[in-house]
């Protein structure tokens, strides 16, 4: 098994299940315009979040890692039109792509971007959100889903991306922050009585990787 064959299954299954979407293809085209780092989710897992957001009737919505606002208009379309998406993002050239990405999209009216360090934004949100998705900085995963947690309500979804990290999360030998942060956020969401949780990997155009999902109880 092949990364080329991940690829092409990904591709077979975007061209099958999604139809082409000019304002996600021009937020793409964007991102890579203005020099973003291609690390936004695939189109596969954008409907992901998006059926996820839906599926809990959410309407309220936290992203921590907001880059060039793809995975936000995924999630901003499934909120209802007095929805609210609240996304953190460190980077101020970042932030300002996505508030263009997103006004290009018509969703500026649901979704409100914090600029700055996203734990100094935190604490000052309150919830309940419906759902978070946690896809930046990854020694601070665990810090991020325990704000994420104090603003859930009972039945809230939070999903962490990049926790397989091409199996390195097995590594306890790994000094990577990046893998050291993501361990301490697994073996901190087992222990934790007020959530059920899973780890789904995943394969295809981002790679190796995977999704952290909990459920709040």
């Amino acid at each position: 098994m092949s990364e080329d064959l991940w690829k092409t299954v990904d591709d077979y299954v975007t061209t099958q299940l999604l139809p082409p979407d000019p304002l996600l293809e021009a937020a793409r085209a964007a991102n890579d315009q203005a020099g973003l780092p291609a690390i936004d989710v695939s189109a596969a897992q954008g409907a992901l979040l998006n059926l996820l957001a839906r599926s809990v009737g959410a309407r309220r919505v936290l992203e921590v890692g907001t880059l060039g606002g793809y995975s936000t208009i995924w999630l901003a379309r499934a909120l209802p039109a007095d929805g609210r998406l609240v996304t953190c993002e460190v980077n101020e050239h970042h932030a300002e792509v996505a508030a263009a990405n997103v006004k290009r999209a018509g969703l500026d009216a649901v979704v409100d971007i914090r600029v700055g360090p996203a734990l100094d934004t935190l604490p000052g949100l309150e919830g309940p959100f419906d759902l978070a998705f946690i896809d930046a900085d990854k020694e601070n995963n665990l810090a991020y889903f325990e704000h994420a947690l104090r603003m859930s309500r009972p039945g809230s979804l939070l999903v962490v991306d990049n926790v397989v990290r091409a199996g390195q999360v097995a590594d306890a030998d790994d000094p990577s922050p990046a893998v050291t942060g993501t361990r301490r956020l697994v073996e901190a969401v087992g222990r934790e009585p007020r959530v059920d949780a899973t780890v789904i990997q995943t394969v295809g155009a981002k790679g190796y990787d995977g999704f952290l999902v909990a459920r709040v109880r």
